[in-house]
């Protein structure tokens, strides 16, 4: 990447926020000499957002304290299709209503990361619907389809890939990226937005929006992706022993949001901060230099950091202080996760394997086991090593539950009702 002139660039190029940039040198320049309007597209897919979508709603994040304009565009419209990029099949159609919920849940979250009101640079939150339901077809078709070629679209990774793997495409679908590039020139004519940021696997569908803006007479757009983020051991980021990271409390405690960042591994950690939290890049180079074991102090930091952006600094102290308790001084916390079972269950007692499945602990009886072998299960702080164990009432600890433990990070709270 050049130097760039521009805070709003140089921040996201220092701190690993940029994979691609269609014009690196107009974007700087517009960027150095005035406010300039940004967005970025959520669908509403489910009721909240994961820790994929931090990374973008970093970028609009940055773009704000730079001193410019954010758009989080809702895609009230566009879920009603749903994104086909890189699926073997058609997703679910979601009702109006649905979709509808989904978004009330997802604007929780940009209440916390974005600045909104009525300042030249305060965020701004609108709903694709409001344009695109009120279309009509055979105007659409004439104005904005004729800008499409299909041979070129048939090019796309998402589509071709879809189509060698011989899945169907259906029509629906292929429609899907006309309007998200429709939603860029509607954006710049409502709003003066000549910027889009997304995902590295979204840049067939950005540039498709600078060329349909092209195509249709406005000003030059331009676009910026984020790299899609593995762990440096290749996972895939935002999966949990419980399922995805969501930001949400309702589907995702916070505490267990806080041990997810704890859990990063060693060679993860300086990128992490740099990309999950607001720390000076100075303060983030000292905390990735510590070595040995003192590397988890930088761990609790970003975890602390990290948590503070989705739940606040209240929740995430909270969580780290849940986590003290528990790891450094072995008390139950209360707001460690907890599952409830029928005492009349309990009384019979449960299979120690099944328990662990069903605390989220292990994804089904046979890795339960493969845990319990290799030494890695504890009921109350003891070890176990007989994976026919039973768990029962005689297990309930004085305060009247059980815990459970997967090595030194993972504990879950089993309470009778």
């Amino acid at each position: 990447m050049p130097e760039f002139k521009s805070d709003f660039l140089r921040v996201l190029d220092e701190r690993g926020l940029i994979h691609q940039v269609s014009d690196p040198q107009g974007l700087d320049e517009a960027a150095a000499k005035g406010t300039i309007t940004g967005y970025v597209g959520y669908d509403a897919t489910a009721t909240s957002l994961h820790i994929g979508n931090l990374i973008t709603a970093t970028m609009l994040y940055w773009l704000q304290e730079t001193g410019h304009r954010p758009i989080a565009l809702m895609g009230g419209g566009t879920s009603m299709i749903g994104d086909p990029s890189f699926r073997d099949e058609q997703r679910r159609l979601l009702p109006p209503e649905t979709i509808a919920e989904n978004i009330e849940g997802i604007k929780r979250i940009f209440g916390r990361i974005l600045r909104f009101g009525e300042g030249p640079t305060d965020a701004v939150m609108v709903n694709n619907a409001d344009w695109l339901l009120d279309l009509n077809y055979v105007e659409f078709l004439r104005d904005v389809g004729r800008h499409f070629s299909v041979n070129r679209m048939l090019t796309f990774d998402s589509v071709r890939l879809r189509l060698e793997r011989e899945q169907s495409l259906s029509f629906l679908e292929f429609n899907y990226m006309i309007l998200q590039a429709y939603d860029y020139v509607e954006l710049n004519k409502r709003y003066g937005c000549i910027l889009q940021m997304g995902g590295s696997d979204q840049w067939g569908n950005i540039v498709n929006g600078i060329d349909l803006g092209h195509r249709m007479g406005t000003p030059q757009l331009y676009a910026v992706t984020t790299p899609l983020l593995t762990t440096s051991s290749g996972a895939k980021m935002g999966k949990s022993v419980s399922g995805a990271v969501w930001l949400n409390e309702d589907v995702f405690r916070p505490y267990d949001f806080w041990q997810y960042w704890r859990n990063t591994e060693d060679a993860d950690v300086e990128r992490f901060l740099k990309i999950f939290t607001r720390l000076p890049l100075d303060e983030i180079a000292r905390l990735a230099a510590l070595g040995g074991s003192e590397i988890n102090e930088a761990k609790k930091v970003l975890a602390t950091e990290a948590t503070a952006i989705v739940h606040g600094r209240e929740a995430a102290e909270a969580a780290a202080e849940t986590a003290r308790k528990t790891f450094e001084e072995g008390a139950l916390a209360e707001s460690l996760p907890t599952i409830p079972v029928e005492r009349a269950e309990l009384d019979q007692g449960i299979g120690l394997l099944a328990l662990f499945v069903a605390a989220g602990l292990a994804g089904s009886n046979g890795e339960a086991r493969r845990h319990v072998q290799g030494g890695a299960v504890r009921i109350n702080d003891e070890p176990v090593t007989d994976d026919r164990r039973m768990v029962s009432t005689d297990d309930l600890t004085a305060e009247g539950i059980v815990k459970l433990s997967l090595g030194r990070k993972k504990h879950v709270l089993v309470r009778p009702r």
